[in-house]
């Protein structure tokens, strides 16, 4: 079963951002965690078995760490490229 996947985009507090990246790379749901340029502070994938786990993660363990100011939630319907395709290699000769 295919896990629930969300990229969540973070405004953090500039003088909590290391505090804030270390503690979203050590959270078990936390897929990848990336410090960005541009309107964001901090991207990062979550999972979760279902929308309610991705809910008590986002409330009770993401906007708990001290910092965080704000998210932007993108929920992930389909990956069409990169490490979470799995199997989806694509027949070229197929695409004309």
């Amino acid at each position: 079963m295919r896990r629930f996947l969300a990229s969540v985009n973070i405004f953090v507090d500039s003088t909590e951002k290391d505090n804030v990246i270390c503690c979203l790379s050590k959270l078990e749901n936390a897929e990848e965690v990336y410090e960005v340029a541009g309107e964001y502070d901090i991207v990062s994938l979550i999972s979760a078995s279902c929308l309610e786990e991705f809910r008590d993660v986002l409330q009770k363990k993401i906007m708990k760490i001290k910092g965080i100011k704000s998210t932007i939630t993108t929920i992930i319907l389909e990956p069409h490229k990169g490490p979470k395709c799995q199997n989806r290699a694509v027949n070229v000769s197929t695409l004309k």
